[in-house]
């Protein structure tokens, strides 16, 4: 699991930025990577399940947003973390 501090280096659009939705999309697929990893050695675990659920909702949201606003840094980031393309 990379360190959140390289994720936001990696993915910041300024020199103070860590709030954007690139940075955003890419901290939440992280954590839902590093969950789904979780969820198949606990396959029983139900309440991980449902923040799973929720984090991939709210980065749906996010990939929303982005789509109306700006295609091509959509397209960019998709490709780059490696996530199906949103309808």
């Amino acid at each position: 699991m990379q360190s959140k501090q390289e994720i936001i280096n990696k993915f910041k659009l300024s020199e103070h930025d860590t709030g954007s939705v690139q940075v955003q999309l890419a901290l939440l697929t992280e954590r839902i990577n590093h969950l789904n990893e979780h969820l198949k050695a606990n396959p029983n675990d139900n309440h991980s399940r449902r923040g799973l659920l929720q984090m991939v909702g709210k980065r749906k949201g996010f990939l929303l947003y982005l789509k109306e606003r700006d295609i091509e840094a959509y397209r960019k980031i998709i490709k780059e973390l490696n996530i199906r393309d949103v309808k």
